[in-house]
């Protein structure tokens, strides 16, 4: 259960991740994080090793190399380029990292379609699973393909400006939890009703990152004046062109459904944007006779 201090400590480190996630190509110092967190140092370093499961240096290579890989997958971007924008001085101390990271150089990462490396980590490193043989790759890709054509319409949009109210998250296993926090917030500003979208934006990728520390905004879209509070945060999503996969499936198509997403995208020679994926739902799945979610997967692109 959470207590009143867990949460105060939680409030102020998402500053400092998202201090993180936006200067990843600079030197990220100790001293300048304990003090956008308002601690000493020696305080702020065990502080974010308890809520985080990692020292905060850990935590800034992981991102650094976890966006790298998201980079090779989906950008035509060198890799020397790609290691310089997430803070490696040269080339081969990327190389060195992403290898001992995921087990494989990141040339070799790339030349290969990301659908064969999806949960690299866990196949390679922790179950010790070979990947996929060729004949067995091109069936699940094939495979893919046609589930994609019989259960997704898939096109690029304009999409509006969205106002997003949300609590952050790291880990599926707090959705509830953040659903909960969000609703708290908006019944008594009566925000919510019977045609209010919930919204889950992705700032990890399950393919890349361990289930367990995917970072996640969860919460719904909102009209007019709402206030913040301290667990409630409102942003302003801009996502411009996006391809949106609309989608009635089942909780455990979701990966599948991500995947063949991403993978159109690349077939129509799109690139990501800068902006999250996120998803927004239609329906109350409890409500639906086959329990069925009915969902638009959002990628924003350049």
């Amino acid at each position: 259960m959470e207590t009143d201090l867990t949460k105060l400590y939680q409030n102020r480190l998402i500053q400092v991740f998202d201090y993180i996630e936006t200067n990843l190509d600079q030197a990220i110092r100790l001293e300048d994080l304990a003090k956008i967190a308002h601690f000493s140092p020696f305080h702020f370093h065990r502080i974010f090793k308890f809520i985080s499961r990692e020292t905060p240096n850990a935590y800034i290579l992981r991102r650094r190399i976890e966006k790298a890989a998201v980079e090779i997958l989906h950008s035509n971007k060198s890799l020397q380029e790609i290691g310089l924008e997430v803070g490696f001085s040269d080339a081969s101390s990327f190389s060195r990292s992403f290898k001992k990271y995921y087990q494989i150089s990141p040339s070799d990462f790339k030349k290969d379609h990301p659908f064969k490396y999806s949960k690299i980590r866990q196949l390679n490193s922790k179950i010790g699973q070979e990947y996929p043989k060729r004949e067995e790759y091109l069936r699940n890709l094939n495979h893919l393909i046609n589930w994609r054509i019989m259960n997704a319409k898939i096109e690029v949009q304009k999409l509006p400006n969205l106002n997003f109210a949300y609590h952050p998250i790291v880990g599926p296993q707090n959705i509830r939890m953040a659903i909960e926090k969000v609703m708290q917030w908006a019944r008594p500003q009566a925000l919510f009703h019977e045609k209010s979208k919930m919204i889950t934006q992705f700032h990890d990728s399950f393919k890349i990152t361990e289930v367990d520390k995917v970072r996640m905004s969860v919460g719904m879209l909102v009209e007019g004046d709402a206030s913040e509070s301290e667990a409630v945060k409102i942003k302003t999503l801009s996502p411009s062109k996006c391809i949106v996969g609309k989608h009635e499936i089942g909780l455990n198509e979701f990966e599948k459904a991500w995947t063949g997403l991403y993978a159109w995208m690349n077939e129509q020679g799109y690139s990501k944007a800068e902006t999250d994926p996120f998803e927004i739902y239609h329906n109350d799945f409890n409500e639906h006779p086959e329990k069925k979610c009915i969902v638009d997967l959002c990628i924003p692109i350049l």
